[in-house]
């Protein structure tokens, strides 16, 4: 393997978390092929309505805006490994009863807006455990590379996934892509399992204790290192990352395509995650600050020029450059809040990334198809790439006014370092 490979998949080394990555990208595409078929069967049950396409999404991560810190409470103090195998077999078995609703044609819309909120309740679980069990496998050092790999991943399922989905429903309808995602969740399953006890970095478990989850809160609040980017994570999560609304009636509607169409543009926004997530995992520092506002504000401009599109190619090549400068600040933001935060408060910290993350959408799902189908599906882009852009900038000039000294553009945005070089994260409350 070159030098630079050995550096870009220096995780992979470890034998834990390649059980772990190995399970994620056959689960995962299961889950991304899942979500094409989901749209296109509420789509055609809804005689194509926006609204219900955004009532569909804001459901599943409903859950997350509940209970989503809760989450991170369990994974602090309970065997992560465990619960995320549990997670893992109620989202398989969900997948597996729509499956079945869809084949034996007798499926509702009311059904998969109901089994959508089942899932995003084992979303609360398995998202943030899922998060802060990375940094077990493979320690400190390797975490900013893992996340990458992690978000890599991810990705080549995204491509996979929709690729297989927009081929399969054309020919063999929703109903099978739901049931074979079921059994995609058998990979992930058997990969935890396997996973070694007497491998993983240690990681203190909290006992179980009365303001637990508002000792996480204060934690986060007394440190802008962490406060700032999850604020724009959440901006961000909300207004800009609509795509799985607007690529599906943009197809449908504006360009007047079908499944397949909408498959290919999911496809090449993951691919240039993909390229994002790639670059991002050679970087051998952490994030620094201007990686990590530069390419929030590059997404939003990117956004608003797909938005602008004048022809299904365009948008789709434009898609490209908008996923890998996402990736880059996912990427930035996750590895970020995951160094500046203490171990005992990793799993609080975490839930309340993927809760301002995702949780926003129960809100901005909605609004974004209400809007798609009053302004047409083009404007939910323009919309939220010029708040995400606005957002970055008010982001970055906030932390340079609140913090004493903002890190050099060559310097990790936020870890502190013993003896040895293991970041351990901030020691303040």
């Amino acid at each position: 393997m070159s030098p630079a490979l050995t550096v870009t998949f220096r995780s992979l080394r470890v034998r834990n978390y390649r059980l772990f990555a190995g399970g994620q990208v056959i689960s995962l595409s299961g889950t991304w092929a899942q979500r094409v078929a989901q749209d296109w069967l509420v789509l055609e049950l809804s005689h194509n309505s926006g609204v219900a396409l955004g009532i569909t999404t804001g459901l599943q991560f409903l859950p997350m805006l509940l209970f989503g810190l809760y989450g991170g409470v369990l994974a602090d103090r309970y065997d992560k490994r465990a619960l995320l195998i549990g997670a893992q077999v109620a989202m398989g078995v969900l997948a597996l009863v729509l499956g079945i609703l869809d084949v034996a044609g007798v499926v509702q819309l009311w059904q998969v807006y109901a089994l959508a909120f089942l899932l995003g309740l084992a979303s609360v679980i398995d998202t943030p455990v899922r998060q802060a069990f990375v940094v077990e496998m493979v320690g400190p050092d390797d975490l900013p590379n893992a996340v990458s790999l992690n978000s890599a991943t991810f990705n080549v399922s995204r491509i996979l996934g929709p690729a297989v989905a927009g081929v399969a429903i054309s020919s063999v309808g929703t109903g099978p892509v739901f049931l074979a995602n079921a059994a995609s969740y058998v990979a992930v399953v058997v990969g935890l399992v396997a996973i070694r006890r007497t491998e993983l970095f240690d990681a203190r478990r909290v006992a179980r204790a009365k303001g637990q989850l508002r000792a996480g809160l204060s934690y986060v609040r007394s440190d802008p290192q962490l406060y700032v980017p999850i604020a724009l994570i959440a901006v961000i999560g909300t207004f800009g990352l609509n795509f799985q609304i607007t690529l599906a009636l943009i197809a449908k509607q504006t360009f007047h395509l079908g499944a397949g169409s909408y498959g290919a543009l999911s496809a090449m926004l993951a691919t240039g995650s993909l390229l994002g997530a790639l670059a991002s995992a050679r970087r051998s520092t952490p994030p620094s600050a201007r990686i990590l506002f530069g390419s929030a504000l590059a997404f939003g401009i990117c956004e608003v020029l797909t938005g602008l599109a004048p022809t299904y190619t365009v948008m789709a090549l434009l898609l490209v450059p908008t996923g890998a400068a996402v990736l880059t600040f996912t990427t930035a933001a996750n590895a970020t809040i995951q160094l500046a935060s203490a171990p005992h408060m990793r799993g609080r910290v975490m839930s309340l990334y993927v809760l301002v993350f995702l949780g926003g959408t129960p809100f901005g799902a909605p609004l974004i198809g209400a809007v798609a189908e009053v302004l047409g599906p083009r404007s939910s882009l323009l919309i939220g790439g010029v708040v995400s852009a606005l957002a970055a900038v008010a982001a970055g000039f906030y932390l340079r006014r609140v913090t004493v000294s903002v890190p050099a553009a060559d310097q990790p945005c936020a870890p502190t370092r013993i003896a040895g070089g293991a970041a351990v994260g901030r020691t303040t409350a």
